[in-house]
């Protein structure tokens, strides 16, 4: 089968930056042991990962850069702000270039990289890490199928055969 809109593709991967061969990835799925298991067509990956899976089957492998308006979009300035220290769970590990999860007001996550450290507040950046890259996948496929019923009223994918058992 190949993968298409509503087909849930299971793939190992490893991203790094295009520009610079040597670099270590920035996430590598084999270090976690389980592939990465995604329903297509529902905004769960980046652009350029999605259209690339399309038209793929099991067992494929192959190499693709996507240009950052296809992955995490362009750095954005005026992103910067300032946030007192007793929000951060980890504040005297933190290093400038460090990624981290801020808490929002709202109850939420959102990933940071720290950009200064002063003595009450850290001043860290809203974009997302990998934005304004270039990245370079390597990516294995392992498993396409067709997604259950559940599977696209969720809008995402679930383990095994994609049945909510239970």
């Amino acid at each position: 089968m190949r993968a298409e809109k509503d087909s849930v593709v299971s793939f190992h991967y490893s991203v790094r930056d295009a520009n610079d061969a040597a670099a270590e990835p920035f996430d590598d799925s084999h270090r976690r042991g389980e592939p990465m298991l995604a329903l297509l067509g529902h905004g769960q990956l980046v652009p350029g990962v999605e259209k690339a899976l399309i038209g793929r089957e099991a067992g494929e492998k192959f190499e693709v850069d996507i240009a950052p308006e296809e992955a995490y979009g362009q750095r954005e300035e005026g992103l910067l702000q300032r946030v007192p220290k007793k929000y951060f769970r980890d504040a005297q590990h933190l290093k400038p270039g460090m990624t981290t999860v801020l808490q929002t007001r709202d109850g939420g996550q959102r990933l940071v990289t720290v950009y200064k450290v002063g003595m009450s507040s850290i001043d860290v950046d809203h974009n997302h890490p990998l934005a304004g890259k270039t990245l370079h996948f390597d990516i294995e496929i392992t498993d396409v199928r067709a997604a259950a019923p559940e599977e696209i009223a969720h809008g995402h994918a679930h383990p095994g055969d994609g049945h909510s058992h239970g």
